[in-house]
């Protein structure tokens, strides 16, 4: 059995991971076809100075993952690089003027295992903690499918009317859940844009729910896993001996339309983005009317000095959201969701980056910048807006041998590189069961 999988990202990169793990006499062949010169796609990095071959690579985004990404951590596995991801147990979030509230993990189970360093979170206030409080109560009563009786309830076993948390905004169900102006500044909202790469008066409330629920509430599930290496690293040439002996990489290969009556192969992957797809197999026709793209805007900083000795910090009530240390002088901020840098040119936004940096970390008013670049990602992922969850296309297509993958598809997750790895397994799975050899991958 031949298999073709076209797009070299996270989601085509998994499913040819799980193929490729198949042994004996049902071994696949495997090919997969990426235009660019290097695997990762959105997730990648590239040479600062493409022209030298020692170039320092830098990532086009800081990507993070979170204890719970468990696909995402078996697929590192599975490329032999689990050593080059680094976990912390802490977060930062640093206000304007330096002071720093941190949520640690403690040692109470969940859902209080953060209890203890957010009941000295200086950022908010006494009724600010609360408001959050009775939020995270109510997300978890929702997905436990409601609520106990209440006094007032007469003593009725009834449950609350639950709304349609895919058809509403996050801000809405914020708003009627009374949270504070502080509580969605400096909590909910720094979570949300991070996690979903959209803002709370767009996104829809289910997957933000998803993301409380699995990234914050549970104690094994809310660890922050960053790569310790430049992400290509993660995903280089080498990676096809991992793969497997029956797994070929063909880079710098564009694959313009694939036509899945031919024979070229036996089953067809299209892990290629939304916008392409339709393109790429015509008489597809997948109606992609609400998918619009959200941007993330990364900010590389190399100074003549150090200016804090924090890991990664978010920062609070600015346009600038994360700061990552990658070096003892090298600093990548990132903007999600940053429609209003898009407009901006490389000078405006480092400016504006620079004199943030500035309000937050006062050694930076000290420093100098030595070099800097600014990486826009347009594409970065889907805006997850209420109504969109229901136009996200299974795996299986009109077309009986071919499969879809990509962290737009439906996989029960956000798009994430969870996502994505979780729809290359669901890809691998449909193409066994269509092969009548049923292999489970996904976790």
């Amino acid at each position: 059995m031949r298999v073709v999988i076209i797009g070299g990202g996270l989601a085509g990169l998994a499913a040819a991971a799980a193929l490729g793990s198949i042994r004996g006499p049902d071994a696949v062949e495997i090919d997969l076809y990426e235009a660019r010169p290097f695997l990762g796609g959105r997730a990648t990095s590239f040479p600062v100075s493409p022209s030298d071959p020692d170039s320092e690579r830098i990532d086009n985004c800081q990507h993070v993952l979170l204890g719970c990404c468990t696909n995402l951590l078996d697929f590192y596995q599975r490329c032999g690089v689990s050593a080059k991801i680094q976990f912390y147990n802490e977060y930062y979030f640093v206000e304007p003027g330096g002071r720093i509230s941190r949520l640690k993990i403690g040692m109470l189970p969940s859902p209080l295992h953060f209890a203890g360093s957010f009941l000295q979170f200086p950022a908010l206030g006494w009724r600010d903690k609360l408001a959050v409080a009775r939020g995270l109560a109510a997300m978890r009563s929702a997905a436990h499918g409601g609520r106990r009786p209440e006094a007032h309830d007469s003593g009725k076993s009834r449950r609350s009317a639950q709304p349609d948390l895919e058809s509403m905004t996050f801000s809405a169900w914020l708003a009627a859940h009374d949270q504070t102006e502080a509580a969605v500044r400096r909590f909910w909202r720094p979570v949300v844009v991070s996690a979903l790469n959209e803002e709370p008066d767009r996104v829809s409330a289910q997957p933000a729910f998803q993301v409380f629920l699995q990234g914050f509430l549970v104690k094994a599930g809310c660890r922050m896993g960053m790569p310790s290496v430049p992400l290509a690293e993660l995903y280089s040439a080498a990676l096809e001996r991992r793969l497997g002996e029956n797994v070929r990489i063909h880079l710098r290969a564009p694959v313009q339309r694939i036509d899945p009556a031919d024979r070229w192969a036996d089953y067809y992957v299209s892990a290629v983005p939304f916008e392409r797809v339709n393109e790429l197999v015509p008489g597809l026709n997948l109606d992609l009317q609400k998918f619009e793209h959200s941007p993330i805007t990364g900010v590389h900083l190399w100074l003549d000095r150090e200016i804090t000795g924090l890991p990664h910090a978010a920062l609070l009530d600015r346009t600038i959201q994360w700061m990552f240390r990658k070096g003892p002088s090298h600093y990548q901020l990132v903007v999600s969701a940053s429609r209003v840098l898009v407009p901006l040119g490389r000078r405006e936004i480092i400016d504006l980056a620079w004199r943030e940096l500035g309000e937050f970390f006062p050694a930076a008013r000290r420093a100098r910048i030595e070099q800097a670049q600014v990486i826009k990602e347009i594409r970065a992922t889907y805006s997850a807006a209420p109504g969109v969850e229901a136009a996200r296309p299974g795996v299986a297509s009109k077309f009986p041998n071919l499969f879809l993958a990509g962290d737009w598809t439906k996989t029960g997750w956000p798009a994430t590189m969870e996502g994505a790895v979780r729809s290359g397994y669901l890809a691998a799975e449909a193409i066994c069961r269509a092969a009548g050899r049923p292999a489970k991958f996904l976790l």
